[in-house]
């Protein structure tokens, strides 16, 4: 993975918009530009959090008036509520638990790219500068690493997803046409860097 060829040119220009003509404004004007990138991206992610952790869970499918699974287990169906008993009710937090645990990894993965595309940028600006192109890549495809491992990770909590998904289909029949997920999604998950799946 050569993570330098792909970044665009346009972001390793903006630092130099700010150097001002010392040799210590460009490591100072990449660290402002980088930092402020992460910030947005985190203020973004941690709005995120908040609604899915506070918010109703919404499942579509095919064919199928939007569902919604309430913080406290309440499983909505075109805004209207299905009736559910204790264990139901427990299967639908289960669930939700299941998909926002995997919702807030998946932020986590994708804040670390924002974090490490910013990062790239402005390494690769030193690396113009210091000459060390070849060190910088190094460092750069480090971080690509440890990123695609923790993607990776996601996918270990799929099986336990679809477990409790047929789970919940199974004691609330109305749910049912809303378990989509399947069991090529667990196979399939983190093949060719892809960590999706169907809900």
């Amino acid at each position: 993975m050569n993570l330098l060829r792909l970044l665009p040119a346009t972001l390793l220009c903006l630092p130099l918009i700010a150097c001002g003509g010392t040799s210590s404004a460009p490591d100072k004007s990449v660290a402002e530009a980088t930092s402020g990138v992460g910030q947005t991206v985190k203020e973004a992610m941690d709005d995120a959090r908040k609604d899915i952790a506070q918010g109703n869970i919404k499942i579509s499918a095919d064919k199928q008036p939007r569902a919604e699974i309430t913080p406290d287990g309440r499983l909505l169906i075109a805004g209207k509520e299905v009736a559910a008993n204790d264990v139901q009710r427990r299967h639908l937090q289960e669930y939700r638990g299941h998909v926002v645990a995997v919702a807030m990894a998946g932020m986590d993965v994708g804040l670390a790219g924002a974090k490490l595309g910013a990062n790239a940028a402005g390494e690769a600006l030193k690396g113009i500068f210091s000459g060390d192109s070849e060190g910088v890549e190094k460092r750069i495809n480090a971080e690509a690493a440890k990123i695609e491992a923790q993607a990776k990770r996601i996918c270990d909590r799929l099986p336990a997803m679809l477990a409790s998904q047929q789970a919940l289909a199974r004691e609330l029949p109305a749910f049912k046409p809303y378990a989509t997920m399947d069991q090529s999604d667990v196979d399939d998950c983190g093949k060719d860097n892809s960590v999706t799946f169907s809900n």
